[in-house]
């Protein structure tokens, strides 16, 4: 299994798990999406390690380079002055570092072989970590549309909850004022009709008491009135009635003839 395969599935891991006890799927996309940037970096980081390896080995590559020139210049210079084994220990050694050139040539190829792959597999990689992105910004903002939803419809049966508690806050209240109209109404007849006595009136004796004394001031009052238009006292109804008209008609009949 490959590198980019390993964090393929590393990644599908991650985002299931915490989306089975994530309680914000915008923060499980988002830690998601972190982590597949620390992959991504950290591929860029290998891929500029190869790099590193490469030059240092082109590096190495051009000092032997160099060895192997100075060497050559040697074994000429050894062989003008007429001393042969010099020369041959130059070329010898000229000849050894050949063979390291061979393995630097084959380091370095394989170098830029993985460094081909790194950089092809990064290119991948920052394409679907782009992908993810938008898809993670998409879920991200339909969540938190469906969020807002979600509270509007909630704020709305809150309020609709609220209604009825006033509603029947109402009804409760306009039924006692009912019940004490009633009571009103009810203690107003019974004191109308006598079942109840009036505030403020006594009992029964005091009202027999003021009946009494309502009826000795009229009493007076009349008297009084009788002695200023000097009317008798024992002045009757009977005595202010006109005469009967039958009398009245008897004594204007005519004489009779006889």
């Amino acid at each position: 299994m490959g590198v980019f395969s390993r964090f393929t599935n590393y990644i599908k891991t991650v985002v299931s798990s915490f989306l089975d006890r994530a309680e914000d799927p915008g923060q499980t996309l988002d830690y998601a999406y972190e982590k597949q940037q620390e992959q991504l970096q950290n591929l860029r980081r290998s891929i500029a390690d190869v790099v590193t390896q490469e030059k240092r080995l082109e590096l190495q590559e051009a000092q032997v380079n160099a060895q192997i020139e100075k060497l050559d210049g040697q074994a000429r210079l050894a062989l003008q002055s007429n001393k042969e084994d010099l020369a041959r220990l130059a070329l010898e050694r000229k000849q050894a570092l050949q063979t390291q050139l061979a393995t630097f040539d084959t380091n370095i190829a394989q170098l830029k072989q993985q460094q081909e792959k790194f950089v092809a597999m990064e290119q991948r990689l920052t394409s679907r970590v782009e992908t993810f992105r938008s898809q993670k910004e998409m879920v991200k903002a339909q969540y938190n549309a469906s969020q807002a939803q979600v509270r509007i419809q909630e704020a709305a049966t809150g309020i609709s909850e609220d209604m009825a508690d006033v509603n029947m806050a109402v009804e409760r209240a306009q039924d006692r004022v009912l019940q004490m109209q009633a009571r009103a109404n009810a203690m107003d007849e019974l004191t109308q009709s006598g079942t109840l006595p009036e505030l403020g009136s006594g009992d029964d004796i005091d009202r027999q008491l003021a009946q009494l004394t309502n009826k000795s001031e009229i009493d007076k009052q009349l008297a009084d009135l009788k002695t200023q238009l000097q009317l008798p006292e024992a002045h009757s109804a009977q005595a202010q009635l006109p005469e009967p008209e039958a009398q009245s008609g008897e004594s204007e009949l005519p004489p009779s003839e006889n």
